[in-house]
């Protein structure tokens, strides 16, 4: 009955709008203080035992490092590299879009960034040499939630913390499904741009070609460091957040760009993303003891054993829960809430939580771009002052590319394990 009053508070609060931080906090606040056998004391210990891991270091570091790339001119760099590559290819500038988003999700970890360093580059650009405004719009936000699936991700590490695995297994994971989405996307942009034979830009000489992909090697520098230093063990995934900020702001110095203005901009908005994101563990780890200590998880799973014994439809109900929750919560709340339910569920149908993460990661994602909450769509209208609207209608078409990635993901778990499993990550 407590177990059901929690939930229902939970409920009605999101639906009022309250912030999804106190929307956890008040309930589990209230469980304290009616329970003689919890105390003030008690609640304080659980919500900041959620703040206390060190793998949670990485959120705001990584968060620091994708802003620091922004202002750095990393971005501009791996767009004028992709563009001198493939621009003179019909539809090019969808391809380049694509894999400036590849490129630059190695450094930001985030849709939200992506879509906003993307947003204000890339939509002017293709709109000016002709392309759809819808089409501009939505293969911008449709190419942000590579970002999410490649280290060093943040929904990647919150789940992670979350679930209990490895954030290095759960980073080494998201690659190939990645490569899925990239694969999707650019089938996607080749039929809607077979028939448009203008949109493509003179070719770029070879020597052209050399200097712009020369300019865009030091930021791809930052996936390598990252990346490698994960991978032979010099670092943790915490520790290399912090040497790839040290790298970024190291170019940013040697561009010249990281003047007080710039800087400023990049810290600020770092510590209120990351004040945002903190605040909402800190409330979701005390929501997580009251659920735990009421044996959610447990119910949970006797009451979905008892619906089926088969994994096949488990994945598919939870692959229609995720779709409907991430439509409605932004992705760091939802992994927070549904992980520690949902992760022992599937390790009871057998299903790996490694494998689980990773579908749980893209099916939030594609929330990101799904009204009414969709971040992304809000983004994208922010920063290239197009109506929401004229946003959601040009993301449509892209539905398909991601849905069916996200099948895929889901019913083939090889897709995910394989990269981990040969490189030893326990899954």
């Amino acid at each position: 009955m407590v177990l059901l009053l929690m939930i229902l508070a939970l409920l009605v609060l999101l639906l009022l709008r309250v912030p999804v931080a106190f929307a956890l906090f008040i309930p589990s606040v209230l469980y304290i203080l009616i329970d003689p056998t919890a105390t003030p004391a008690l609640a304080v210990q659980q919500a900041s035992a959620g703040l206390f891991n060190f793998a949670i270091l990485a959120v705001p570091m990584f968060i620091l490092l994708g802003n620091l790339a922004n202002v750095s001119g990393a971005t501009d760099r791996l767009y004028d590299a992709a563009v001198s590559a493939i621009g003179h290819v019909r539809g090019s500038l969808g391809y380049v879009n694509i894999l400036t988003s590849f490129g630059f999700s190695w450094i930001s970890g985030a849709a939200i960034s992506d879509a906003a360093a993307m947003g204000r580059i890339q939509v002017p650009a293709m709109i000016r040499r002709g392309y759809p405004t819808g089409f501009s719009l939505g293969i911008t936000g449709a190419s942000s939630l590579i970002a999410p699936m490649l280290p060093p991700s943040i929904p990647a590490i919150i789940y992670a913390v979350t679930a209990g695995v490895s954030v290095g297994a759960l980073f080494m994971a998201g690659i190939v499904p990645a490569l899925v989405l990239v694969l999707a996307l650019v089938v996607t942009v080749w039929l809607m741009m077979r028939k448009h034979e203008g949109l493509r830009l003179e070719r770029a000489s070879w020597s052209r070609r050399g200097k712009d992909l020369l300019r865009a090697l030091p930021p791809a520098g930052a996936a390598v460091i990252i990346l490698g230093g994960i991978l032979t063990g010099v670092f943790t995934p915490t520790e290399a957040s912090a040497v790839g900020v040290a790298y970024v702001a190291i170019l940013a110095l040697c561009y010249r760009n990281l003047g007080w203005a710039n800087l400023r901009h990049a810290l600020v908005s770092s510590v209120e993303t990351t004040g945002g994101v903190l605040i909402i563990v800190g409330g979701a780890a005390l929501f997580g003891w009251v659920l735990a200590r009421e044996q959610a998880p447990q119910i949970a799973a006797e009451f979905i054993l008892g619906l089926t014994s088969q994994p096949l439809f488990f994945l598919i109900l939870a692959n229609v829960l995720l779709l409907i929750v991430g439509a409605v919560l932004e992705p760091t709340s939802a992994i927070l809430i549904l992980a520690p339910v949902l992760v022992p569920v599937a390790e009871a149908f057998g299903l790996s939580p490694v494998h689980f993460g990773v579908m749980m990661i893209f099916n939030l994602m594609i929330g990101l771009l799904t009204p009414p909450v969709g971040l992304v769509l809000f983004v994208l209208s922010s920063v290239t002052k197009m109506p929401v609207t004229t946003v959601i209608k040009g993301t449509v078409p892209f539905y398909v590319p991601m849905l069916a990635t996200l099948v895929l993901i889901a019913f083939v778990p090889a897709l995910s394990l394989w990269l981990p499993g040969a490189l030893g990550f326990a899954l």
